[in-house]
């Protein structure tokens, strides 16, 4: 199985190789490599699953972001597409007008059941990580939903803690071929369950992830890309819709199927060519309600099959811990 996380399997293959280099005298440039990686993990709260991140820190992150991989750009206004296949219509969008997906018509799986590229939406976006890792470019998507203070994503936590916290993230929401139609925006605080810090249990691979736009104080995400709402413990099957930007791609694809329970924890959604970086991205149903991410089970699945973690109590309590909801 491969995992949907961009790099994951690489990672895990050139750290052997460093290990290995490294007993034999020959690998000191993946030693360094190891440390810099080393040096973009923070321990937080892992008992707790919360990571508080350092403001400055942040800054750099998205400055790095800046610097060459991303620019930012003005937000389409008009006439931009729905998502192939998709029963939903777009109203116009820009910095001051979120874009809101309100569904119309009968919903179609995709035929053949196969991924193929769809139109990026402002409320799903790609995570970035620069600085030194072999992440530097976009490895994760995450998606906005709503929250009452406006300022949050959901992803997988396997997308931002792997034996530690990232300390380099950065969310890109609506990226397209280099371009940040709705600026870059970085956490203030990561949320996860406790299980995931303790043995990355499957069942409990997502993240909540609050962020702040460097440089704009004040500005709420939500405001700017609109956000679906989540619901937990969903009734399955149900037709459902999974995003994501492939890791060596440069706008999302798309697919539409059926998500089912495949044991008490799990949701699986059988469709073809979910690549390697859509990790993270949003599992929606009923035209625009969030019920996962693309994670879970074998990080995420192979090249037929996503899963996610499903959204249950436990989900709900991070929830609602993320949001300070009572």
């Amino acid at each position: 199985m491969v995992g949907k996380a961009g790099g994951g399997a690489r990672r895990v293959r050139v750290v052997l190789l460093g290990i290995v280099l490294a007993l034999v005298g020959g690998g000191s440039w993946i030693v360094w490599e190891l440390r810099a990686v080393a040096a973009h993990l923070a321990d937080g709260d892992p008992a707790r699953g919360t990571y508080l991140q350092d403001p400055e820190r942040a800054d750099r992150t998205a400055a790095a972001v800046l610097d060459g991989l991303v620019v930012e750009v003005e937000a389409p206004r008009d006439d931009t597409p729905a998502p192939t296949g998709s029963e939903a219509t777009p109203e116009p969008a820009g910095p001051a007008t979120p874009v809101r997906w309100r569904q119309g018509g009968a919903w179609r799986p995709s035929s053949p059941l196969e991924a193929r590229n769809t139109a990026p939406e402002p409320a799903i976006g790609a995570l970035f990580s620069p600085g030194g890792d072999w992440d530097a470019d976009h490895h994760c998507s995450a998606a906005v939903v709503h929250s009452p203070d406006g300022d949050l994503l959901v992803t997988a936590a396997h997308c931002v803690y792997r034996g530690g916290f990232r300390t380099n993230l950065a969310f890109v929401p609506g990226y397209r071929d280099g371009t940040a139609p709705y600026g870059v925006w970085v956490p203030t605080r990561i949320d996860v369950d406790p299980r995931w810090t303790e043995s990355a249990d499957p069942d409990h691979d997502v993240a909540f992830v609050q962020v702040r736009r460097p440089g704009h104080p004040g500005e709420r995400l939500e405001d700017v890309t609109d956000a679906p709402a989540i619901r937990f413990r969903p009734r399955l099957p149900a037709p459902a819709r999974v995003v994501g930007y492939p890791n060596d791609a440069e706008q999302p694809v798309d697919c539409y199927t059926t998500a089912r329970a495949d044991g008490p924890a799990q949701v699986r959604l059988d469709c073809a060519g979910v690549p390697d970086g859509t990790s993270g991205g949003p599992i929606l149903t009923d035209g625009s309600t969030l019920i996962g991410v693309v994670g879970g089970r074998d990080g995420g699945g192979d090249a037929m099959t996503s899963y996610s973690s499903w959204f249950d109590d436990g989900t709900r309590a991070l929830y609602a811990r993320a949001t300070g909801s009572p």
